[in-house]
């Protein structure tokens, strides 16, 4: 996976290992306090009917927000680390 405008990849994969990471990290948090919080694990079959629908739906809702709000955080940190200048914002 070459990068069109000749920049170096070890930003690009360091970055991919830092969300990789993160991910796994806040899953794992994610759980721990799920199961804190309800005194139940979180499903791991959304599909399945046993699992109530207002259940699933809050975990999804949890765990898909969480993790990619860590995966994001994490990658952007080691691009602004690694590249040692922030990067211009586009207006998002």
């Amino acid at each position: 996976m070459a990068k069109k405008d000749g920049g170096d990849i070890a930003p690009a994969l360091f970055g991919f290992a830092a969300g990789f990471a993160a991910e796994f990290v806040t899953r794992k948090a994610l759980t721990f306090a799920w199961t804190r919080a309800t005194g139940e694990e979180p499903p791991t079959d959304l599909e399945s009917p046993e699992v109530g629908l207002g259940r699933a739906l809050s975990w999804a809702v949890v765990a898909g927000v969480g993790v990619e709000v860590a995966r994001v955080l994490a990658v952007r940190a080691t691009r602004k680390q690694l590249s040692g200048t922030p990067r211009a914002e586009n207006g998002s």
